[in-house]
């Protein structure tokens, strides 16, 4: 984009956080959650007309990357975890981060650092999650980012 003249595109990711207070117990949480994920996910691609796993490739190329991420292994980065993406064939916000609350948010400031703009976060469970997130990840977040400025600016 800078060689073309051209704004830079605004950079967006989504993920699905799994937090629990510790990085073990967010794992434990995780892998229930997996299961879950993979109980429902065929009855919804039927619903979604998306391809269940082994029924063919989903026709987007960020699914047809995000499985292939995925086959390569199932945990990248600090925290990021594939396992959901390869149980849905990609379907939707498939990646999770999994960890403590100050794991999750070194992570989301991980991918500002590598210049994603706009972070997109919902769990498996909406509401509490949301909640979840609010008290304790988002704190961490922002404070690390007043932090980056106050410090960047002196």
């Amino acid at each position: 984009a800078d060689a073309a003249g051209r704004p830079r595109p605004r950079i967006w990711v989504s993920f699905r956080p799994i937090i629990a207070p510790t990085d073990e117990l967010a794992w434990e949480k995780a892998h229930r959650t997996l299961g879950a994920v993979k109980a429902n996910h065929a009855e919804r691609a039927k619903r979604r007309h998306y391809p269940a796993v082994g029924q063919g490739a989903p026709s987007n190329v960020g699914s047809q990357r995000l499985l292939a991420v995925a086959e390569r292994g199932e945990v990248h980065d600090r925290c990021l975890w594939t396992a959901p993406a390869a149980a849905t064939n990609a379907a939707g916000a498939s990646t999770a981060l999994v960890g403590s609350p100050e794991t999750v948010a070194k992570a989301l400031l991980d991918y500002v650092d590598i210049g994603c703009e706009l972070l997109s976060i919902r769990g498996y469970d909406p509401l509490n999650d949301a909640i979840d997130y609010g008290r304790h990840v988002l704190p961490l977040v922002r404070q690390e980012l007043a932090h980056r400025a106050a410090t960047s600016a002196a």
